[in-house]
C-alpha cells in the first residue's frame, strides 16, 4: 500500500482529531470561512489534504496557533494522543505581550490631509496666481 510518509488526510478531518474543534462540521465551516492557512497559502475548502510537515496557521480563542503536523491520527483520541500529533509553534504568552506593550506609532501633527482652513489658504494661494 502507501508508506506512513504518504498518508494524508483532509484538513477538517485533522482539526477535528487533534481536537482543536468539538465537531467535524465546525472544522470544515472554519475551514471554508477561509481561516486557515496550509504552508503559508490560504485555504477556501477543507477537503485540502494534509500530512507529516505541513504547517497550519489559524487564529482560535483570540490567538494566532501555529502548528507543526508531526502524524495522522486515525480517530479523535484522549487529550494526550492528540497532543502528539503536533508541535505547537504559537507565539508564547510573553511574545505576545511584549509584542502589544509596543508604543503605538505617533505621527508628526501637521502631517495627513489639511484642515479646512489649511484647505482655503491653499485655495486663495491657488487663486492669487
Amino acid at each position: 500500500m502507501s508508506s506512513a510518509a504518504n498518508v494524508r488526510l483532509r484538513v477538517d478531518k485533522w482539526l477535528y482529531h487533534a481536537r482543536f474543534f468539538k465537531s467535524r462540521t465546525l472544522a470544515g465551516k472554519f475551514c471554508q470561512a477561509s481561516n486557515v492557512r496550509v504552508n503559508t497559502e490560504t485555504i477556501a475548502k477543507a477537503h485540502v489534504l494534509v500530512g507529516p510537515g505541513d504547517v497550519l496557521t489559524f487564529a482560535k480563542a483570540e490567538q494566532v496557533k501555529v502548528v507543526k503536523i508531526l502524524a495522522i491520527g486515525k480517530r479523535r483520541g484522549p487529550a494526550p494522543e492528540a497532543q502528539a500529533l503536533y508541535e505547537d509553534l504559537s507565539p508564547t504568552p510573553a511574545q505576545r505581550a511584549k509584542n502589544l506593550s509596543a508604543p503605538p506609532a505617533l505621527r508628526e501633527p501637521g502631517q495627513g490631509r489639511p484642515t479646512k482652513a489649511e484647505r482655503r489658504a491653499l485655495d486663495r494661494l491657488k487663486e492669487t496666481d
